[in-house]
């Protein structure tokens, strides 16, 4: 029988296809079964320490050579790309150890006109001095990482294409988490401007569907009691105000609202961005009350654990449910 878990939502098969694939030691390229698997990861900023946490377990677990495919949006590409590139524990550490502080995040910037949120420090410090991304591995991992921001022009997301140089890499995942007004302006890429991509899609799942994805597993940064109860309710007056003023942010603002329709295309299966694909999203299990812009480095290190733990009681689950004995 399975067990319960009031944070784990949708078709469990998901997980039971990594676990599969894992006991085989099957990678993209040598697959045994017709399966496409995607793993979709959710930003939010500072929220995404949980997020953080969930791809470590993911990680430790041994389930990173079961995907073929990993989409990210806002700061869940930047973790995209730390998970791809076997650097999931140090992205982990790095919300608590280096983001936390107010090198990174400060609202007293906002008065002088520059960014709340310093990209730039965790770019160019934090993923290349403190903690090394292996920058020169994207794009040639395994299984390729789509990154998903939103184009100015219409607030509408997409995917960003043909990044093969370093410089190319770090543009893309800044234009990714360039959050409107707090982290900068606008960031042109391809001829377009591009701002966060959870403007325009906070969870991208129905891509990874479009794309020929067969089975989905979804990071979200939010548990369920952090979600508007209300899949249609859309934007409040005031978001819809604050958009005009600056375009995406009111959006980024509602993400309670916006992440509560993506969750119903994982719980409802005749959803029409559906189809035939199985979904499944797990989100964290209890909150450690950090926000998008927190710097209190306790509650972001509980949220990265909270995260792993998560994950590592989904995993404990399906694994329980493979093997009964």
């Amino acid at each position: 029988m399975e067990e319960r878990l009031p944070f784990v939502h949708g078709d469990r098969d998901v997980l039971r296809v990594l676990l599969d694939r894992r006991d085989a030691g099957t990678t993209p390229g040598t697959r045994t079964d017709e399966h496409r698997v995607a793993l979709v990861i959710g930003g939010g900023g500072m929220r995404g320490s949980y997020v953080a946490g969930m791809l470590r377990a993911l990680d430790r677990a041994g389930l990173r050579p079961g995907f073929d495919e990993v989409y990210g949006s806002s700061s869940g590409a930047i973790s995209a790309a730390a998970f791809l590139t076997g650097s999931a524990a140090e992205c982990a550490a790095c919300f608590h150890e280096d983001l936390s502080t107010p090198e990174f995040i400060s609202m007293r910037r906002l008065g002088g006109r520059r960014p709340v949120v310093r990209l730039d420090h965790l770019l160019d410090e934090v993923l290349r001095v403190r903690k090394p991304l292996d920058w020169a591995s994207l794009g040639r991992t395994p299984a390729p990482l789509r990154v998903v921001a939103t184009d100015t022009a219409d607030l509408r997301a997409d995917e960003l294409l043909g990044m093969s140089t370093v410089a190319e890499w770090r543009q893309a995942l800044q234009a990714s988490a360039s959050i409107p007004l707090l982290a900068g302006p606008p960031v042109s890429y391809g001829g377009r401007r591009w701002v966060d991509g959870s403007v325009g899609e906070p969870l991208a799942m129905a891509r990874a569907l479009r794309g020929g994805a067969t089975h989905v597993l979804v990071m979200m940064p939010r548990g369920t009691e952090a979600i508007h109860p209300d899949a249609d309710a859309g934007l409040s007056l005031w978001a819809r105000g604050l958009d005009r003023l600056v375009p995406g942010l009111g959006t980024v603002a509602q993400g309670s609202r916006r992440y509560g329709a993506d969750l119903r295309i994982v719980t409802d299966a005749a959803h029409p961005d559906r189809g035939p694909g199985h979904l499944m999203a797990i989100g964290p299990a209890r909150s450690a009350d950090v926000g998008a812009l927190c710097v209190d480095a306790g509650p972001v290190e509980a949220a990265v654990t909270i995260g792993d733990e998560s994950v590592t009681a989904a995993i404990t689950a399906a694994e329980r449910d493979l093997d009964p004995a």
